[in-house]
C-alpha cells in the first residue's frame, strides 16, 4: 500500500535518537549539470526542532493551521542561502502553483483502486479524496484492473478528488525489503528523467490533465548515507524537472524522518528542482499539517502538504470494507479530462 510496516518503527523514534548535532552546514548549490556535479547532503544537519505546543486537535481544529507567510516570487535560478545557526530558514523558493485545483480535508489511499460501486458507497464516509497508484515499476499492486479513464471520470462524477501516486525506482538504501528489487541504478538523473516521462505518459492515458499533481512515492530510506543520499536526490530532481517541464506539478511522498527530512535539507541548501508538494508519513500521531517538526511551518506551507497519519487500517462504509492509509490534505488534486 505504499508504506511498509517498518515505517511505524522509524517514525516512533524520539527526536533525541534522530538528531545529529554539530554537523557543518553547506553552502548553496548552483550546479547547472546535475550529472557532472551531483549534490551530496551527508554533511547537512537536520533542522532544529521547533517548540510547538502539543495541543489536542479535534476534527475541525486539525484544519485550522496558522496563516502562512506569502510565498516568495519565482526566480529564474532558485537558490537559498543556508539558515542561520539555531533558527529556521525561510520557505524554499519553489515554482508557484499556477491555479491548481486543491482539496482540503481527509483522504484515504489503498493499494488496489476500488470498484466504482465501492467508491459510491464510501461517499458516506468522512473522506473526500482518494490516493491511487496509477503507475511505476515499484507498485505493490501493479495490475490495476479497474484504474483507467472510465474509472477516473466515474469517481469525479461521484464527487471524489484524486491524488495520483507514481511508485517508481526506489532509493538504493531503501529500508523495506519488498522494494529492494526496484532500486535506482548507476545513472540516477537520467533514470529519473525517463521515469518522469513515463509518469506523465501514464497520467495522460488515464485522463489526468496537465496542471495536476503527480506524487512520486519514495519509501523510507537511510538518507544519511552519503552515496545513497546523492543518488536518491539526483533521481528525484530529474523526475521533478521532467514532470514540471510537461506541465504537471511534481509532488513527493516519503516518511517524515527520511524522505521529507532529506528534501527539507536540500531546500535549506538552495538545491533546485525539488518537489512542489510534500506528502509526509508520520504514523501514530494526530493529523496535522503545520506542526511537522522536520519541515517547519514555512516550508511547503501553502496548499503544499499532505500528512499520512495512520496506515494499514481496515474501515467499512456502505457495507464495503477496505484496508487503507489515512491522510490529512491541503494540496493540489488531479484535473480529470
Amino acid at each position: 500500500m505504499g508504506l511498509v510496516l517498518v515505517l511505524m518503527a522509524l517514525t516512533a523514534l524520539p527526536a533525541a535518537a534522530r538528531a545529529e548535532p554539530g554537523l557543518p552546514r553547506p553552502t548553496p548549490t548552483h550546479d547547472p549539470d546535475p550529472d557532472a556535479h551531483p549534490v551530496s547532503l551527508v554533511d547537512l544537519a537536520p533542522p532544529v526542532l521547533a517548540a510547538f505546543p502539543d495541543s489536542v486537535l479535534d476534527d475541525n481544529a486539525a484544519f485550522d493551521d496558522p496563516a502562512p507567510a506569502p510565498e516568495p516570487a519565482p526566480a529564474p535560478e532558485p537558490a537559498q542561502a543556508p539558515a542561520p545557526a539555531g533558527g529556521p530558514s525561510s520557505e524554499p523558493l519553489l515554482p508557484p502553483l499556477s491555479s491548481p485545483r486543491t482539496f482540503r480535508g481527509l483522504a484515504f489511499d489503498t493499494c488496489m483502486a476500488p470498484s466504482l460501486d465501492t467508491m459510491r458507497r464510501w461517499r458516506a464516509s468522512k473522506y473526500g479524496a482518494v490516493g491511487v497508484y496509477y503507475g511505476g515499476r515499484g507498485r505493490a499492486c501493479p495490475h490495476q484492473l479497474r484504474l483507467g479513464h472510465r474509472w477516473m471520470k466515474g469517481v469525479q462524477r461521484l464527487g471524489w478528488r484524486v491524488l495520483p501516486v507514481y511508485v517508481g525506482s526506489q532509493s538504493p538504501c531503501v529500508v523495506g525489503w519488498a522494494k529492494k528489487d526496484h532500486r535506482i541504478g548507476r545513472h540516477a538523473w537520467s533514470e529519473g528523467v525517463r521515469e518522469g516521462r513515463d509518469a506523465v505518459r501514464r497520467a495522460w492515458a488515464v485522463g489526468i490533465r496537465p496542471g495536476s499533481p503527480l506524487y512520486l512515492d519514495m519509501e523510507a530510506y537511510k538518507y544519511r548515507q552519503k552515496k545513497c543520499a546523492r543518488t536518491t536526490l539526483a533521481f528525484v530532481r530529474g523526475w521533478d524537472r521532467q514532470v514540471r517541464g510537461k506541465g504537471y506539478v511534481p509532488g513527493f511522498y516519503s516518511s517524515a524522518d527520511s524522505g521529507a527530512a532529506h528534501m527539507r535539507a536540500a531546500a535549506r541548501a538552495g538545491v533546485r528542482d525539488l518537489p512542489s508538494v510534500i506528502w509526509f508519513a508520520r504514523w501514530h500521531t494526530r493529523p496535522r499539517l503545520s506542526r511537522e517538526p522536520v519541515l517547519w511551518r514555512s516550508a511547503w506551507s501553502r496548499q503544499r502538504r499532505i500528512h499520512q497519519y495512520t496506515g494499514n487500517v481496515k474501515e467499512r462504509h456502505g457495507g464495503r470494507s477496505l484496508v487503507i492509509d489515512r491522510n490529512l490534505v491541503h494540496a493540489p488534486v488531479a484535473r480529470i479530462r
